[in-house]
C-alpha cells in the first residue's frame, strides 16, 4: 500500500503541474495539490518582486529574464490582459524563482502584497512622431492607479518606475505616496538605466572598447535634452574632440528615436529597456540584500527629481552622489536640462493634485 499510495502522490504532483485549473485535485490516498502549492516548493530563498506591465512589451522580456535571477523567490505578473498565457510559458522555466500571474484591477491588490521590489513598465509604447509629452495623459492614469495599490499593499517596497514618461510619472508616483502617506524618497526610483547601457555602447563604439568595461555616468532626466551624459567623467579616463562629444551627446539622447524609427511603426525600445531594467532590479536586489557598493544612475527625489549616481542598500537609495566636476559643455547642458526639467515634473505633480 505504502507503494501505492507513493504512486498516487507522484501522479498528484504531475497532474498538479499540467492542469490549469487553480483548484486542489484530490487523489486516492489523501493527497491534496494545488498547482501553485506545488511550485512553490521548489521556490528558492530569496526577495519577491512585482512586474507591473508584464504581458506587454518590454514586460514580457523582463518577466522572463526576472525569473532567471538567483536572487528572486517569487515573481508575481501583472497586467490588464493576457497575464495567464504570460505566467504559465514563462512558469515552465527551470530557475527557482516561483511565477504567479494576476489579471486585472481585480487582482491588482494580490499581485501586490507583500513584495519587495515592484517594477512598473505599464503604459503605451511611443510611436513614430509621437513624443514623449504624448505619452502623458495615457500612461500618467495607469501609473497614478498602480501606485495607489502600491502604497495600500506594499508601502515598504522599493519602487522601479519605467513608463514614460519617466521625468513626469516619477513625480506623480511621489505625489501618491504623498497623499498616502508612505512616501519615502529613498524607496522610489526612475528607471534611467537604459540611457546609461546606451552611452556605454555608443562610448565603446569610437574608443573600440569592449562596452563591459566602459562606465558613462549620465545625469539629469530620461528625455531628449534632459539626459546629460557625463563624458568628462568616463572610465576608463579618454578624451573626445568637440565633434565626438556632439555626436555621442545627441545620440544618447535620441536613442530611443533612432529604435522607434528602425522599428517603423512596430514599437519602441522594448528589448533593450527589458535587459537594462533588469540591470537596475538586479542593483536593488544586492542592495536589498546588503551588498556593499552597489553604485547606479537613478532619477530620485533632487532638486526636486534629477538623475545622479547613487549607493543602493537595504532602504533603497543610501546616498546620493555629487555630480563632480563639469566642463563648459557640460554646464551648458546642464542648464538646459534642468529647465525641461522642472516644466515635466510640474506636469506630473499638477496631474495629482488637480
Amino acid at each position: 500500500m505504502q507503494n501505492g499510495a507513493e504512486t498516487y502522490r507522484r501522479i498528484a504532483t504531475i497532474s498538479a503541474h499540467l492542469n490549469p485549473s487553480p483548484s486542489s485535485h484530490q487523489m486516492e490516498g489523501g493527497v491534496g495539490l494545488s498547482r501553485a502549492n506545488c511550485r512553490a516548493k521548489g521556490g528558492s530563498p530569496g526577495f519577491k518582486v512585482a512586474i507591473l506591465g508584464a504581458a506587454g512589451g518590454i514586460g514580457q522580456p523582463l518577466a522572463m529574464l526576472m525569473k532567471t535571477n538567483p536572487l528572486v523567490s517569487v515573481l508575481h505578473l501583472y497586467d490588464v490582459a493576457n497575464t495567464p498565457g504570460v505566467t504559465a510559458d514563462i512558469s515552465h522555466m527551470d530557475t527557482g524563482a516561483v511565477v504567479r500571474g494576476f489579471l486585472g484591477p481585480q487582482q491588482l491588490e494580490d499581485a501586490l502584497t507583500g513584495m519587495d521590489l515592484v517594477i512598473i513598465p505599464a503604459g503605451v509604447p511611443r510611436k513614430p512622431g509621437m513624443t514623449r509629452d504624448d505619452l502623458f495623459n495615457i500612461n500618467a492614469g495607469i501609473v497614478r492607479t498602480l501606485c495607489e495599490g502600491i502604497a495600500k499593499c506594499c508601502p515598504k517596497a522599493i519602487v522601479n518606475i519605467i513608463s514614460n514618461p519617466v521625468n513626469s510619472t516619477v513625480p506623480i508616483a511621489a505625489e501618491v505616496f504623498k497623499k498616502a502617506g508612505t512616501f519615502d524618497p529613498r524607496r522610489l526610483l526612475g528607471v534611467t538605466m537604459l540611457d546609461i547601457v546606451r552611452a556605454n555602447t555608443f562610448v565603446a563604439e569610437v574608443l573600440g572598447l569592449d562596452p563591459r568595461e566602459v562606465d558613462v555616468p549620465v545625469v539629469g532626466g530620461h528625455a531628449g535634452v534632459t539626459i546629460l551624459p557625463l563624458l568628462s567623467q568616463v572610465k576608463p579616463p579618454c578624451s573626445f574632440t568637440p565633434e565626438e562629444t556632439e555626436y555621442l551627446t545627441s545620440r544618447i539622447q535620441n536613442g530611443g528615436t533612432e529604435v522607434v524609427e528602425a522599428k517603423a511603426g512596430a514599437g519602441s525600445a522594448t528589448l533593450s529597456m527589458a535587459y537594462a531594467a533588469v540591470k537596475f532590479a538586479d542593483a536593488c536586489l544586492h542592495g536589498l540584500r546588503g551588498d556593499a557598493g552597489i553604485v547606479e544612475c537613478a532619477f530620485v527625489t533632487e532638486l526636486p527629481f534629477f538623475a545622479s549616481r547613487v549607493r543602493l542598500g537595504r532602504n533603497g537609495v543610501e546616498e546620493i552622489y555629487p555630480l563632480g566636476p563639469l566642463n563648459e559643455y557640460e554646464r551648458t547642458g546642464l542648464e538646459k536640462a534642468k529647465k525641461e526639467l522642472a516644466t515635466s515634473i510640474q506636469k506630473g505633480v499638477n496631474f495629482v493634485k488637480k
